[in-house]
C-alpha cells in the first residue's frame, strides 16, 4: 500500500506546493502544450512510414545524441538513481556507473552495425539472413515485452511526482495520474511518430540537463563546493555513518545481496545495446558515421549527468534527510523534487518554485521516454508481425501506419493497467528489470546474427524466447513481486527465486540457448547471405 503523506518532508512538499498550486499547474500545463505543438507540426510533416518509423531519417549526429540523451535519461535516472544513492549511499550510485558503462558496448558493438544493416526495427536485421515469419514475430514479442517492463517505471515515476505535487494521497488518484500520462503518450506517437518524438526529447533533454546542473549548483553552493564536505554530512545524516559511502550497504549484507549486485552489474552493462527503443534511434541518421557521432554525443552529455547524480543523491541523504523522503515514498523516488523543495528554501516561495520547475522538468523526463518506448514497441508491432507476418509482406506503407497507431492505443492501455500496479517501486529498480530482460533476449540474437555466420533461425528463437521467458518468469517469482514489503504484492509470498534482478542466470543463457540451438539445428546457414551482412554492417554499402 501507498504511504500518506503525513510527516515532515510530504507535508512541506505538499503545504509549499498547495500554496503554488496555480504555478505548478500553469509549469506542466505549459510543458504539456508546447510539446503537443511540436507534435502537431511533426505530424503533418509524417507522410510515409520512413517518416513515421525514422523521422525520414534527416537529423543530424548531434541531433540524435540529444534525443538518445533524452531517451535515456529517464525517470529511473532521474528520480530512481536520485532516491538510491540518498537511501544507500555508494551502493546507490552502481546505478549511474552501470548505466553509463553500458553505452561503450552499444558504441563498440551494435551502433555502426545495426544502422547499416537494418531499416527500422531490430526484426529486420535478424530477417536478413534467416527464416522472415517466425524470427520477426519472435523480435516483436521481445520488443513489446522489453518496452513494457521499461513503461512500468516511467509509469510509477509519474504517479510519485505528480502525487507529491498536487498532495494526492489515495490509490485512485495516483492511477488517474498513471493513466493521464498513458493517453498523453498514446497521443505524441500516434500524431507525431518519430519526427514528433524526437524533437520532445530534444527539448526534455536541454530541461533536464538545465535543471539538473541548477540543483547541484544550489547543492555544492550549501558546502563552499567542497564535495567532501557534502559526503561527511551525507553520511552523518544518513544515520549509518561512514558505511554509507563504502560499498555493501545493500549489496553486501549476504551471500545473496551479493549475487544480487553481480546479476545488477551484468544487466546495466549488457542492457543498454538490446533496449528496442534505443536500437531504433540509430535509424533516424542518414549514415552510420552520423550513427557513431550520435552515441559519442550521448556518451559526453549522459556522462555529465550522472556525475551530477552524486550532488543529486548524496545532497538529498545530506540535505532532507532518508527519514523525510522515505516517509514520502518507500522506495525514495521523491528524493530529488524534495531536494530541490530544501535547497530553494522548505518555507519560502522560492523553494515551491524551484520544486514546482523541476517536477515539471521530471515530468517532461516521463513524457519523452515513454513516447520512445510507446513508438519502438508500435513499430516493431505494425513493420514486423503485421506488415510481414500477417500481411506476408503485401501491406502497403499506410495500411502499416495505421497498425502501428492502433498498436500504440493497445499498448498504452496495457502500460496504465500494469503501471497502476508497480506504482510504489522504486523505478531504477524497475528499469534494471527492463535492461535484464533486453539483454538475455536481444542482445545475443542481435551479436550473433551480425558476428557469426553460423547462426541460424532455429538458434535466434531459442535465444529470443529462452532469454525472454527465462528471465520473464524469475522475475515474476522474485522479491519484487511478492513477498516483501515493497514489493508489487507484499501481502503474499510466492517468490521461490531470491535475486531481485535475473540478469546472473538468464543472459548467459540467452547467449547459450542462441549457441546450442544453431548446433543442433539441421538447417544451414546461407554464408553467401551472411557475407551481405557482414559487408553491409561494416561499410555501408546497401544501406537504406
Amino acid at each position: 500500500m501507498s504511504t500518506p503523506l503525513t510527516l515532515t518532508a510530504p507535508l512541506a512538499a505538499s503545504g509549499a506546493a498547495s500554496e503554488h498550486r496555480p504555478l505548478i499547474i500553469t509549469l506542466f500545463g505549459l510543458f504539456v502544450v508546447a510539446t503537443l505543438i511540436i507534435t502537431v507540426w511533426a505530424g503533418r510533416q509524417t507522410r510515409s512510414a520512413a517518416d513515421f518509423y525514422a523521422g525520414g531519417r534527416q537529423f543530424t549526429g548531434f541531433q540524435n545524441g540529444l534525443a538518445i540523451s533524452g531517451d535515456y535519461m529517464s525517470a529511473a535516472s532521474f528520480l530512481g538513481i536520485a532516491g538510491a544513492i540518498a537511501l544507500f549511499g555508494y551502493d546507490g550510485f552502481l546505478y549511474s556507473i552501470g548505466f553509463l558503462v553500458a553505452w561503450l558496448v552499444a558504441l563498440l558493438l551494435v551502433a555502426e552495425p545495426l544502422r547499416n544493416s537494418g531499416r527500422y526495427t531490430m526484426g529486420d536485421v535478424l530477417a536478413y539472413r534467416m527464416r522472415q515469419r517466425p524470427v520477426r514475430t519472435a523480435a516483436g514479442t521481445s520488443t513489446i515485452v522489453v518496452s513494457i517492463f521499461y513503461l512500468l517505471a516511467q509509469m510509477a515515476g509519474a504517479g510519485v511526482l505528480v502525487s507529491l505535487l498536487l498532495g494526492i494521497t489515495s490509490d485512485t488518484g495516483k492511477i488517474a495520474i498513471v493513466a493521464l500520462v498513458g493517453v498523453l503518450m498514446i497521443v505524441y506517437v500516434t500524431i507525431g511518430g518519430m519526427k514528433g518524438t524526437t524533437w520532445v526529447q530534444m527539448v526534455k533533454a536541454v530541461l533536464l540537463i538545465a535543471g539538473t546542473l541548477l540543483i547541484t549548483f544550489l547543492v555544492l553552493m550549501k558546502y563552499g563546493f567542497n564535495v567532501s564536505e557534502l559526503l561527511g554530512k551525507a553520511a552523518e545524516n544518513s544515520g549509518k555513518g561512514a558505511a554509507f559511502l563504502e560499498p555493501g550497504l545493500k549489496y553486501g549484507v549476504s551471500a545473496t545481496s551479493k549475487l544480487d549486485f553481480i546479476s545488477l552489474g551484468i544487466a546495466l552493462v549488457l542492457g543498454t545495446a538490446g533496449l528496442p527503443h534505443i536500437l531504433i534511434r540509430f535509424y533516424t541518421v542518414p549514415t552510420a558515421k552520423a550513427a557513431r557521432k550520435s552515441v559519442n554525443w550521448a556518451i559526453g552529455i549522459i556522462g555529465a549527468f550522472y556525475l551530477m547524480t552524486i550532488a543529486l543523491g548524496f545532497g538529498a541523504a545530506a540535505i532532507v534527510g532518508p527519514a523525510e523522503i522515505t516517509a514520502s515514498n518507500k522506495a525514495g523516488n521523491t528524493a530529488a523534487p524534495l531536494l530541490a523543495l530544501h535547497v530553494g528554501g522548505a518555507d519560502s516561495a522560492g523553494g515551491a518554485i524551484l520544486l514546482a520547475v523541476i517536477s515539471a522538468v521530471a515530468f517532461a523526463t516521463i513524457l519523452a521516454v515513454v513516447a520512445g518506448l510507446t513508438l519502438a514497441s508500435s513499430s516493431s508491432f505494425a513493420h514486423d508481425i503485421y506488415a510481414n507476418v500477417i500481411r506476408r509482406g503485401q501491406a502497403t506503407e499506410q495500411e502499416e501506419v495505421r497498425a502501428a497507431r492502433w498498436a500504440t492505443v493497445l499498448i498504452g492501455v496495457v502500460s496504465i493497467a500494469l503501471g497502476a500496479l508497480a506504482r510504489d517501486l522504486n523505478v531504477a529498480g524497475l528499469v534494471a528489470l527492463a535492461f535484464a530482460v533486453a539483454a538475455s533476449a536481444n542482445l545475443p540474437t542481435i551479436l550473433y546474427s551480425l558476428f557469426w555466420k553460423r547462426f541460424t533461425t532455429r538458434g535466434a528463437l531459442w535465444s529470443i524466447y529462452g532469454g525472454l521467458t527465462t528471465s520473464v518468469v524469475l522475475v515474476l517469482f522474485s522479491p519484487v513481486v511478492s513477498g516483501k514489503a515493497g514489493s508489487m504484492f507484499p501481502a503474499v509470498d510466492f517468490a521461490w527465486f531470491p535475486l531481485e534482478n535475473p540478469g546472473l542466470v538468464s543472459i548467459p543463457l540467452g547467449f547459450l540457448l542462441g549457441w546450442l540451438g544453431s548446433l543442433l539445428s539441421k538447417e544451414r546457414p546461407d554464408e553467401g547471405k551472411y557475407a551481405e551482412l557482414e559487408v553491409k554492417s561494416l561499410t555501408g554499402v546497401g544501406a537504406h
